[in-house]
């Protein structure tokens, strides 16, 4: 069991830790083969189930000392880490004060996302599936800030701007199916693959809602939008619409 702290400090200098303690050797299980290239960033193995189960030890030893400011500032001693599980460790433990969450707590993931502390996929898609993502369901009224962020000059940044939409989407949320199809029509030509996927990603979850329009959308679009982009979009449909899709882009 965690033990309790007095400070959230004490709290993200023991969680480091004890975390550490849990690393293994990369033998079956080396989180590292997800990450080409990213050679700044530092492995654990540890596994996202014992992250979790860990998270959940740190709220409950905390729960009745920290208000939503201390898990924000928990998250914000260990965003910075190197290690991928620390990271996932910061952000676990602030998606379990979600029903308090505040726009505020958007604002302080925009600041990780632009100063490279998520800077992979794993950890973005993270922050948007169980904070961002959260967030926006709670505070609908936030959502036109997701616009601003696909013009932002960092990827994950962009990245997070559709992926952090998918839990709204996928609760069939109007605004957030619309929003989908205006970012992404802004993000065909960004430069990073990452960013076609997360489009693709995102424009396949729409099109579980609306899929007469989805396909509508490609065909209409079919000149500007990336072939892994489109592939990703398709791969819900039919096996015999995929193929007549495919036929427009090859």
């Amino acid at each position: 069991m965690f033990p309790a702290q007095k400070t959230v400090e004490a709290a993200a200098a023991v969680a480091r830790r004890e975390l550490k303690k849990t690393s293994r050797p990369a033998g079956e299980f080396d989180a590292s083969r997800y990450f080409r290239g990213d050679h700044n960033l530092g492995f654990y193995n540890t596994g996202s189930g014992q992250v979790r189960a860990f998270a959940r030890e740190i709220y409950a030893a905390q729960r009745e000392r920290w208000t939503l400011s201390d898990a924000v500032a928990f998250s914000d001693l260990l965003m910075p880490d190197r290690y991928l599980e620390v990271k996932a460790l910061g952000l676990e433990v602030l998606a379990r004060y979600r029903k308090e969450f505040t726009p505020y707590v958007l604002a302080r993931c925009k600041r990780w996302l632009s100063k490279n502390y998520a800077a992979n996929w794993a950890t973005t898609d993270e922050m948007c599936g169980v904070v961002i993502g959260p967030l926006l369901v709670r505070h609908p009224e936030m959502l036109p800030d997701m616009r601003a962020w696909a013009s932002h000059r960092n990827m994950w940044v962009r990245r997070a701007s559709l992926v952090g939409l998918l839990p709204l989407v996928r609760s069939g949320n109007v605004e957030a199916v619309s929003l989908v199809y205006e970012i992404a029509l802004r993000l065909h030509m960004d430069r990073h693959d990452l960013i076609h996927k997360a489009v693709g990603w995102a424009l396949r979850e729409a099109g579980k809602i609306e899929p007469t329009r989805l396909e509508r959308y490609l065909r209409s679009n079919v000149g500007q939008i990336p072939r892994t982009t489109f592939r990703y979009a398709i791969e819900r449909f039919e096996p015999a619409k995929r193929r007549a899709l495919l036929v427009v882009r090859p």
